[in-house]
């Protein structure tokens, strides 16, 4: 069965042969039993892992022999889609020969890369990435379950990118040492929202606890205000209209729009007025795709609100006219 059979469509000139291949022909797939430990002189480790995303499962199945820590034998069982298949199928392959601890460090990339027909193109579509990360996961699984250590000894904290397994702690460093000031340049510096784009901002195909925009625009609050402490007033509902503008334009420009843009949309700002409890009624009214759309009212109106309130003042409310 060729690849576009397998696939189908157009889609299918964005997967390797490798991926096609494992897809339909998996090497490693199936159960290995305590009698097939017995005769490997090694410990049987299985290790099970879904992603609630999609729906995908996988178990992992290890005979490790318990003086050396070496991996001798690895299968696995999955329900899930193609590329979930040869991810998985893959990354049995690579802890086979390996310690338990060199296995654990097999990241999702390098699963990737494994799959790629040649090293410079993809081995999946973006959208797709996702489903390496399953693999990765049931090998810290695996890991904890041999090592008899509580899984979450294992994981990295704060992951912003699952697809690129990109910490919190990295993009934040990125834009404070490179001065960046997109979410396309954080992706260049640290590949944070290069695959299946979830972790650029919400609504994407999982929800994350961190988002590219706002680690973006928190982090570039912080540097301005450590670069000009004096810029904004402490007070800001004691500002005149005027000044309260200017602040909420410049943030607008700075950090609104240019994101708002990306995706076919605008704001504008249509008034500014006192608030009955002692805030300041920013009053907006969206342009282009955000007009009208079904997550404007919510998601859009959040993230612009926050934005203010981290640039310019946690007085700030927004209204949307």
């Amino acid at each position: 069965m060729g690849k576009s059979d397998l696939i189908g469509g157009e889609l299918w000139e964005q997967y390797s042969n490798k991926v096609a291949d494992r897809m339909n022909n998996p090497r490693h797939f199936g159960v290995l039993t305590e009698d097939d430990a017995k005769q490997l002189g090694g410990r049987l480790v299985i290790a099970d892992e879904g992603a609630e995303s999609c729906g995908d499962t996988v178990r992992l199945f290890w005979i490790v022999d318990p003086e050396t820590d070496i991996i001798k034998k690895a299968t696995f069982k999955s329900f899930g889609c193609g590329t979930a298949i040869a991810a998985t199928d893959m990354m049995a392959e690579m802890c086979i020969g390996k310690t338990v601890d060199e296995a654990a460090k097999i990241t999702n990339l390098d699963v990737e890369h494994a799959l790629r027909d040649e090293k410079d193109q993809a081995a999946v579509p973006p959208q797709k990435m996702h489903c390496s990360v399953m693999a990765y996961e049931v090998i810290k699984r695996a890991t904890s379950i041999y090592r008899g250590v509580d899984i979450a000894t294992l994981a990295e904290a704060d992951i912003v990118c699952e697809c690129a397994r990109v910490t919190l702690q990295t993009v934040e460093d990125a834009i404070r040492i490179n001065d960046l000031k997109t979410v396309e340049e954080i992706t260049d510096y640290t590949k944070a929202g290069a695959f299946c784009k979830s972790c650029i901002h919400p609504g994407g195909h999982e929800k994350r606890e961190h988002y590219l925009v706002d680690i973006l625009a928190r982090v570039r609050a912080e540097i301005e205000r450590e670069r000009n402490p004096d810029q904004v007033p402490s007070d800001f509902t004691k500002l005149s209209v005027v000044k309260q503008i200017k602040a909420i334009e410049a943030a607008l420009d700075q950090h609104i729009r240019p994101a708002l843009a990306r995706d076919g949309g605008g704001i504008e700002l249509e008034d500014v007025t006192p608030g009955e409890d002692g805030t300041v009624l920013v009053h907006l009214a969206y342009q282009g795709s955000c007009k009208g759309c079904a997550g404007s009212l919510a998601g859009t109106l959040t993230f612009v609100e926050r934005t203010l309130r981290q640039e310019v003042s946690d007085k700030i409310r927004g209204v949307v006219v």
